[in-house]
C-alpha cells in the first residue's frame, strides 16, 4: 500500500554534511584542548544536540558547558552552510517529484537553526509541510521520538508513513518508529548490518528514489 507521507532524513540523505559535522566538531575538540577520538563521529550520528555536545563535554574531555558546546558547533556550521550548501546532487529534484504526490517533512538530529538554513537556501521549504529536530523531543535516535512527532504533526499513523535515512541509528529510529524505512546507505559512515536489515528498501542513491518506487511501499 503506497504510504501518506513521506519523511526525510537531512544530514548525510538531502545534504552531504556528515564530513562537516566531523571537521567542525574535531576542530572544535582539539582547539579547546579536548580528546578526539576516532569513533566520535560514529557514536555521534543520530544523537540530539543535547546529547552529542554532553558526549563531546564528558567523552571528549571539551571544557565548557553542554549548551555552549553546541552553540559553538552550530555557529561554525551555519558559517559553512553560507560558504556552500552541500546539498546532495538530485536531491531537490528527486524532492520535487515526490512532493508532487505525497505530503513531505523533515525527521533530523541537526539543530533547528540548520533546518530552517537548510529550506530557505535550497528553495525547498515551502514542499516540507512539517520539520521536526531532535532537539524538540525528549530522546535523539536510534529511539524513535523524531519520527513520531513528525507523524503526529502530519496527523497521520505512523505506519502510513515512509522515511527515507542513510544511517545506522536513523535506520533503527525510523524502524522502531514503524515506518516503512528506504535506506540510502552512508558511504562515509556506513550503517551497521543489522540497521539495513530493519530497511524495507536499500538503494544506492538518491536519484533512485522515484515516485513509483515510494508508492511500492
Amino acid at each position: 500500500m503506497s504510504p501518506a507521507a513521506v519523511v526525510f532524513d537531512l544530514d548525510g540523505v538531502l545534504v552531504d554534511s556528515e564530513s562537516l559535522w566531523d571537521d567542525v566538531r574535531r576542530e572544535l575538540t582539539i582547539e579547546r584542548g579536548g580528546e578526539w577520538k576516532a569513533e566520535a563521529q560514529q557514536r555521534m550520528m543520530g544523537m540530539s544536540s543535547i546529547e552529542w555536545s554532553a558526549y563531546m563535554r564528558d567523552d571528549l574531555r571539551v571544557p565548557g558547558t553542554a549548551s555552549e558546546i553546541s552553540d559553538a558547533v552550530v555557529a561554525r556550521m551555519e558559517e559553512r552552510y553560507r560558504e556552500r550548501l552541500p546539498v546532495i546532487d538530485g536531491a531537490p529534484e528527486v524532492v520535487r517529484a515526490i512532493g508532487e504526490r505525497w505530503p513531505l517533512a523533515i525527521a533530523s538530529s541537526a539543530n533547528r537553526p540548520l533546518i530552517d538554513l537548510f529550506l530557505t537556501e535550497s528553495g525547498l521549504a515551502a514542499l516540507f509541510c512539517v520539520a521536526v529536530s531532535s532537539e524538540e523531543v525528549a530522546r535523539g535516535k536510534p529511539a524513535p521520538d523524531v519520527y513520531l512527532r513528525a507523524a503526529e504533526l502530519l496527523e497521520l499513523d505512523p505506519a502510513s508513513c515512509a522515511a527515507v535515512e542513510d544511517s545506522s541509528n536513523g535506520l533503527r529510529a525510523a524502524a522502531a518508529a514503524g515506518f516503512a524505512v528506504v535506506a540510502i546507505p552512508n558511504r562515509e559512515f556506513p550503517p551497521a548490518a543489522d540497521a539495513l536489515e530493519g530497511a524495507d528498501l536499500v538503494i544506492g542513491s538518491i536519484r533512485e528514489l522515484t515516485p513509483r518506487l515510494i508508492a511500492s511501499l
